[in-house]
């Protein structure tokens, strides 16, 4: 019995992830290359219609524009950079006119902030890029964020980017074609590490500092966990079952820093990605990021990062025009 080609339709938006969309396409080219059948067919989309720019300045041609899709295809936004200025109403207009259709929706890198704008996700646990997370949350607070590399158990699928892309793919291939051809794709892209959608984004605490000492990561995932009311030393040390100075030790041995300053360099990075993703006031990122009062955000922002928040919010968004 022949097969009814499975038609994908990739919607690049400007400064787009390369290395994402070609971790997303490719898998689809090997599957036809080592089955022999054209299990997949796909077609490139960009709002003018003619070309989409990547964030590595190359320049991509496309084939179509803003136009309405078969309700048996497949539109994956796929996005990077500058997500926000990127996402105009035109496309989440079209967007939501395919999910009207029937056309089952996908988002690729940072493409799962598209489709929340557009209002599509509203529960539905998606993915996105970690360096997104904090904005995304503060942005959509009703919409699931999982930290998996790709969620595929929902009506839309979302990959976080990268090689994630590439994962979700391989997962789609095998549920459609069994997973003896997934293999065979992935071993095509000599991908021998493929991840199941439980697999987190991030390389563990332990193994990013090459040491293993549980105490020390129980310590901080607290921090993480605790950013808008900070926790005292005294009350980390406490829950994880140790002193306040072993818990100096620890910071210092593996951090070669306190408790205390390694605390507030995680809060001034989450208050930097609130700054270039989200128009938050910076009274709210202060107070979202654990800080008593404005006047101290913004020496210690400034201290950390070389310009006060305003001018560094000023100079993001010079970037993105």
């Amino acid at each position: 019995m022949l097969q009814e080609t499975e038609k994908f339709t990739f919607l690049l938006l400007e400064d787009f992830s390369l290395l994402a969309f070609a971790s997303a396409i490719e898998p689809l080219r090997i599957a036809n290359l080592v089955s022999d059948r054209q299990l997949y067919g796909w077609t490139l989309a960009a709002e003018n219609g003619e070309t989409a720019r990547c964030s590595n300045n190359s320049i991509t041609q496309v084939d179509q524009g803003l136009i309405p899709l078969d309700r048996n295809d497949r539109l994956f936004v796929v996005s990077g950079i500058y997500v926000q200025a990127r996402t105009t109403e035109e496309v989440c207009g079209h967007i939501r006119g395919q999910a009207r259709r029937g056309v089952r929706l996908g988002a690729i890198c940072s493409g799962a902030y598209v489709l929340a704008k557009a209002g599509l996700l509203k529960g539905v646990p998606c993915a996105i890029h970690w360096e997104f997370h904090d904005g995304f949350a503060e942005s959509f607070p009703n919409v699931p964020l999982r930290k998996s590399v790709f969620v595929a158990d929902q009506k839309i699928v979302t990959a976080s980017g990268g090689a994630a892309a590439a994962d979700l793919m391989l997962h789609l291939i095998s549920i459609k074609h069994g997973s003896d051809l997934a293999i065979e794709v992935a071993n095509q892209m000599v991908y021998n590490s493929v991840r199941p959608d439980t697999a987190e984004q991030k390389i563990s605490f332990q193994s990013r500092h090459g040491m293993r000492n549980e105490k020390l990561a129980q310590a901080v995932r607290l921090m993480e966990d605790n950013i808008e009311e900070p926790l005292p030393p005294p009350v980390i040390a406490d829950t994880i079952g140790i002193t306040v100075r072993q818990l100096e030790r620890l910071f210092g041995r593996y951090m070669n820093c306190s408790p205390k300053k390694y605390y507030v360099d995680m809060r001034l990075q989450k208050a930097r990605n609130l700054l270039m993703q989200t128009e938050d006031s910076i009274t709210a990122i202060s107070v979202a990021c654990g800080f008593n009062s404005t006047a101290h955000f913004t020496k210690a922002f400034k201290t950390q990062f070389g310009a006060p928040p305003g001018t560094y919010r000023s100079f993001s968004y010079d970037a993105e025009s």
